[in-house]
């Protein structure tokens, strides 16, 4: 099936997906940073303790996530959206409007808890679940949420504090969803859980966390978001060790989000055509050559390899990560299995600032960073490879989705 088709015929659902994906831009860190000097001045606080408390309400809202996330195997996609959207917009009023610091942080907790958390998790885990043969296509697709977010919401937020005010915009972009999300609740057709309540009470049929196939595959999927948070909040360091220019890296920042849309669109492809399972042995490898190319050439060329390859693989990596889920665990368990995925990404990008952080600080090259980056890279490919050669053997056992 061709991306026109699928979006011909499915375009109700692939919408809510990629709803979810983009209304999760509000709880994603480059979002909130646009906001991050009239919230300290409003919380009275300053750049280094808000960075903490940031740190802080991530880490919670992973364990919770971990928590919440499974329960979309058995609660109803709609009620579960509206739950999220909910809590979103709770989140948002009590960061904008309380006076107090323990609620204001209780609402940057709840943006960022069903922003970058359930709301992205919803449409990712609909997109992987609800579209059989075509799920890498469909996850693709949502995918596109997250670069058109970042290339959108950027300059409108920009307009929108000039012309209104920062709070106005929070309060403008949230209304903006409530009538979007209101209206697909009202005019599409959702579809059901794959399981009933009683069917996770006791001990689950499937626990990731306790499956060593998890722990193998999981540190592939996590290198490329701890590699690109360090090089985000230390990007100037990064310009200075490797001799390039600001300039360069903010038009660089810019190519990394358009490189993420041709990224999500062949990775779903791919998937689709040649299966999860053998891509997911070599998708990585265009930010391997960015890392080998930055390390050799330095300069303006090392931070255009770094965008541009992360970009592309950041793009893949979602259809990818899901088709591996499903055929370890099946669609019908995908809730779980991406709960536990999202979850322990959020905790490697909530301790990674502070580790790129604390070897800079002793005097530590950026090259050396992005070396054992590399490094790690590699490890962790070579550490898959007995669960993705388990994976190959092994019939898929996702199930076709009902049709709703």
């Amino acid at each position: 099936m061709s991306y026109r088709r699928l979006l011909r015929e499915r375009r109700g659902l692939l919408g809510i997906a990629f709803l979810a994906v983009f209304s999760g831009n509000l709880g994603q860190s480059f979002f909130v940073g646009l906001f991050q000097r009239p919230l300290t001045q409003h919380l009275e606080i300053g750049a280094g303790t808000f960075g903490t408390l940031y740190s802080l309400v991530s880490l919670v809202a992973g364990f919770i996530v971990l928590r919440l996330g499974p329960s979309l195997d058995w609660v109803p996609p709609r009620r579960f959206a509206l739950a999220v959207l909910i809590g979103l917009i709770a989140g948002v009023l009590l960061m904008t409007l309380s006076p107090w610091l323990v609620a204001a942080v209780l609402g940057l907790g709840l943006v960022r808890l069903c922003g970058q958390g359930l709301m992205v998790h919803l449409g990712f885990t609909l997109a992987g679940r609800e579209f059989g043969d075509q799920r890498g296509q469909a996850v693709g697709v949502a995918s596109l949420g997250m670069p058109l977010g970042e290339i959108l919401l950027t300059p409108l937020v920009a307009l929108l504090v000039v012309w209104l005010g920062w709070r106005e915009a929070w309060w403008l972009l949230a209304l903006v969803l409530i009538v979007v999300w209101l209206s697909l609740m009202a005019r599409i057709s959702w579809p059901t859980a794959p399981q009933s309540p009683t069917d996770d009470i006791g001990t689950p049929a499937v626990r990731p966390l306790r499956d060593a196939r998890f722990w193998r595959l999981l540190p592939l999927l996590m290198v490329l978001p701890v590699t690109m948070t360090g090089i985000f909040l230390y990007q100037a360091q990064m310009t200075d060790d490797l001799g390039a220019a600001a300039a360069t890296y903010a038009l660089a920042l810019a190519g990394k989000g358009v490189a993420r849309l041709p990224g999500a669109l062949m990775g779903g492809h791919w998937v689709d055509r040649l299966g999860g399972r053998r891509l997911g042995r070599w998708y990585q490898l265009p930010f391997a050559l960015a890392l080998v190319t930055a390390l050799a050439m330095g300069g303006d060329i090392a931070i255009w390899a770094l965008m541009l390859g992360g970009g592309l693989v950041v793009g893949m990596q979602e259809p990818v990560a899901n088709s591996l889920l499903v055929s370890l665990w099946g669609s019908e368990h995908l809730g779980r299995a991406r709960a536990a995925l999202s979850a322990s990404i959020v905790f490697a990008t909530g301790l990674s600032p502070a580790v790129f952080g604390i070897l800079l600080d002793v005097g530590t090259d950026f090259a050396i960073l992005l070396g054992g980056m590399l490094a790690l890279l590699v490890g962790s490919w070579l550490l898959a490879q007995g669960t993705l050669a388990e994976v190959l053997r092994q019939p898929s056992p996702a199930k076709r989705p009902r049709l709703s």
